[in-house]
């Protein structure tokens, strides 16, 4: 089958070969044809090096496709089935997962770099992982069972991709992290995939007023087709939160990832407000606070993974939101590839020209 492989950290481009294997099928485990992947940053962040995965790997977590294969003791999914892709897969018997909060297990971590694919027959096989247990830039995978969540199946692939990450996070930080309430005033920091979710998920909730902040005009202008109230200029969150009641807004969502973005959140936010931290940085960029702000400011900082909640429980919040036509999912999709120009698609990424690229995998 084709694939897009990664080869050493740090290469800037993939390999897309037509000599690769999913390997792995077996008891707990299901194989997936893929319909459709998209492209998340985090991809191109486990390619440099800043989400660490061993090399080699076939990147992408984002995916969606039908079960064609279940190994034994799978009895909750069937053949047919169409799912998308859980790139951290809850084991179900941690203290976290049998708290409700699978989705802070970490137990397929520790699977990291397990062989998913191999490739290269005609001069010795070499094996690759796939990105997080996944690797969807690849027309068929191989996964444990709780890696897939199943989804409607009038719910078509290329929607359904963009709900495996980016939309579930941000999405579910407003809904779950936040819990944002109705009228209040939210600042977005990114214009991104992540970003544009959780612009998503605060009108869902019905923040009064929610403000987009990005150094690209076209992103940030975009944001607003999504439910943005108005679109700021980084320069411009100091002066627009000063303005607010109580010197700040209720909500501020960083979505970028970085430290700066971190500290600017937080300081644009209201005393008693809340830092909404969904952006997937760097673990050696450190953010700094002193205690004597901490302490009088009284500003949460809520980290939110993966949504802050269980993933099949906001997948499914996501398909119904959708169903109900209160949140956009098709207009998120901006470029289209096919998987032998996925490197076009990084390209766009990189760029910042796409706000998610669909690659195409029929």
């Amino acid at each position: 089958m084709r694939a897009a492989v990664l080869h050493k950290t740090g290469q800037d481009t993939l390999d897309v070969r037509d000599d690769v294997v999913a390997v792995g099928f077996g008891p707990g485990k299901v194989r997936v044809r893929l319909r459709a992947a998209s492209l998340c940053h985090s991809d191109l962040s486990a390619m440099s090096g800043v989400l660490p995965h061993p090399a080699p790997f076939v990147p992408g977590h984002e995916g969606a496709g039908d079960v064609v294969e279940v190994g034994e003791g799978v009895t909750d999914v069937a053949v047919g089935d169409r799912v998308v892709l859980c790139w951290m897969a809850p084991c179900g018997r941690c203290t976290h997962c049998e708290r409700g909060r699978g989705h802070l297990c970490v137990a397929s971590l520790r699977r990291l770099g397990a062989p998913g694919f191999r490739f290269g027959a005609e001069s010795g096989f070499v094996e690759a992982s796939g990105f997080y247990g996944t690797g969807t830039f690849a027309e068929e995978v191989v996964v444990d069972r709780d890696a897939v969540v199943p989804v409607p199946a009038d719910l078509p692939y290329e929607p359904a991709a963009l709900i495996g990450c980016g939309v579930t996070t941000g999405i579910g930080a407003a809904v779950h992290t936040a819990r944002v309430e109705p009228g209040a005033s939210v600042a977005v920091i990114g214009a991104g995939g992540v970003g544009v979710s959780a612009v998503q998920g605060a009108r869902v909730c019905g923040a009064g007023r929610i403000a987009v902040v990005d150094p690209v005009a076209s992103r940030r202008e975009r944001a607003l087709a999504f439910g943005a109230t108005e679109a700021l200029a980084p320069e411009e969150l100091k002066a627009a939160a000063k303005a607010l009641p109580g010197g700040g807004f209720d909500y501020v969502f960083e979505a970028v990832g970085r430290s700066a973005t971190v500290r600017a959140g937080y300081d644009a936010a209201r005393r008693g407000g809340a830092v909404v931290v969904i952006g997937a940085g760097a673990q050696d960029d450190l953010a700094k606070f002193s205690m004597g702000e901490l302490f009088f400011n009284e500003k949460r900082l809520l980290p939110s993974l993966y949504g802050g909640a269980p993933v099949p429980r906001t997948v499914a919040l996501v398909v119904e939101l959708w169903r109900a036509g209160r949140i956009d999912l098709a207009g998120m999709i901006t470029h289209r590839v096919g998987l032998a120009d996925v490197n076009e698609a990084l390209a766009q990424m990189r760029g910042g020209e796409a706000l998610r690229t669909i690659v195409t995998l029929d």
